[in-house]
């Protein structure tokens, strides 16, 4: 017999016609997300940042571990930092590390070394992932499922960051680990990505590109 605890669900059903019309418009909403690469450097209050944060906080995860850490960078000379270290291995890559075949479809995005929205977005949320967690006794504790954790959240904060009138950019410079040192992160954190957050530019542009058809991708049986 154990003693953990367990409380009601707080659950309040809907009807269909109202569950139809909250998909329909979120579905709607999501169809206008795009990933920016030229941001504005407007500010954006803070916390409208801290409640997507605690929105993705709520996201499952194995065993509950919560295996995730936010790291939300404003300050503009570690942006700089970020900025210089990741084009830095960013040009390694093009140059030396990336094979043709993943050239060649990154060339209609239109991406290179370059990484001006490191600096001229209002925030950086660099995301860690943690492969193990110290107690508060100092006993290392194993975290599970941690990719699968993190990736969800990551994805509960920019559907959160969308509908709250923002736009995003997943970033991921490889390798990352410079992310460790300038933000003084313990190596039990695996840097997972960086989440460029803000408004866009007034003249930004984004590839016309088209998501893959819903037969393509779904099997109903």
């Amino acid at each position: 017999m154990n003693n953990f605890i367990f409380v009601p669900l707080e659950y309040q059903e809907l009807d269909e016609e109202e569950m139809l019309a909250r998909s329909s418009e979120f579905l709607e909403r999501m169809e206008q997300r795009r990933s920016v690469r030229q941001f504005s450097s407007r500010s954006v209050p803070w916390e409208i940042i801290e409640n997507c944060l605690r929105a993705a906080a709520t996201a499952p995860s194995g065993a509950n571990m919560q295996p995730w850490h936010y790291v939300v960078v404003s300050d503009s000379e570690l942006k700089l930092r970020i900025r210089m270290a990741a084009e830095e291995e960013e040009r390694e890559f093009y140059a030396n590390r990336a094979p043709q075949e993943w050239l060649d479809a990154l060339a209609p995005l239109g991406t290179d070394a370059d990484k001006p929205f490191l600096e001229s977005a209002p925030y950086l949320i660099v995301i860690f992932a943690k492969s193990y967690t110290i107690s508060p006794q100092g006993k290392k504790v194993k975290n599970y499922y941690v990719s699968e954790s993190v990736g969800i959240a990551t994805g509960i904060l920019i559907t959160a960051l969308h509908q709250s009138g923002l736009a995003t950019l997943t970033h991921t410079p490889s390798p990352m680990r410079f992310l460790n040192q300038i933000l003084n992160r313990p190596q039990n954190e695996h840097p997972f990505l960086i989440l460029v957050v803000g408004y866009p530019a007034e003249d930004a542009e984004v590839p016309k590109i088209n998501k893959k058809p819903f037969n393509e991708i779904n099997t109903l049986i």
